[in-house]
């Protein structure tokens, strides 16, 4: 089984990812921040990198796919391939960030990537307000992440919100994060896992 945790810088993929791994004995796979050679490079000069980072990520998580789909494990991946391709490449491109050929070369791969691969089972939205996500992410404090501006996360929202009214490539669960605190209150993550266990049962 395949499950995927979506959503914007800052959402809490990461953690709700580690958590659910724990609670379900799932695999985690997680996203390559730690090791990515561009990121730095990309928060300093978007236009410049960005075509780099993107390419990046879309074969780290085209691995990631395959892989998930050979193990025969059940897995939980933090972020999803439609994202990249959905979210953050068409938002650099119309931000003048990513130039034509480059989008064009871009979404070429991934159109071909997306023929050899299938959605997850289930795919976690985490949706949230702009005012949430800088104060997540300036609560964990990520250098590099410093740079990045209200008007970033909000264009990257509103294409996350078109992404998933169009989503047709498995389940889907939207769970609001703005009034949730599932890290410290044990009863938000209850409702969470309660939402799953229900989704997944509709799976078999």
């Amino acid at each position: 089984m395949h499950i995927a945790v979506a959503g914007n810088i800052g959402a809490g993929k990461t953690t709700l990812t580690r958590l659910l791994a724990k609670h379900f004995k799932w695999e985690p796979h997680f996203e390559d921040v730690v090791d990515n050679p561009y990121l730095d490079d990309f928060y300093h000069e978007m236009a410049r990198w960005s075509f780099n980072l993107q390419i990046y990520f879309l074969n780290s998580r085209f691995r990631q796919v395959l892989q998930i789909r050979e193990s025969g494990k059940n897995i939980i991946q933090d972020r999803t391939i439609y994202e990249d391709a959905h979210i953050f490449a068409p938002n650099l491109h119309a931000m003048g960030l990513m130039t034509n050929r480059d989008f064009t070369n871009y979404k070429s791969l991934f159109d071909l990537m997306q023929t050899l691969v299938e959605g997850p089972d289930l795919l976690i939205y985490l949706r949230s307000s702009i005012p949430n996500l800088v104060n997540q992410i300036h609560k964990r404090g990520r250098e590099y992440e410093n740079s990045i501006s209200i008007d970033y996360l909000s264009r990257l929202n509103e294409r996350y919100e078109a992404w998933i009214e169009s989503y047709t490539a498995g389940k889907l669960l939207i769970i609001d994060v703005d009034n949730l605190n599932f890290v410290d209150n044990p009863e938000d993550l209850g409702d969470i896992i309660n939402r799953i266990n229900a989704e997944i049962n509709g799976l078999f």
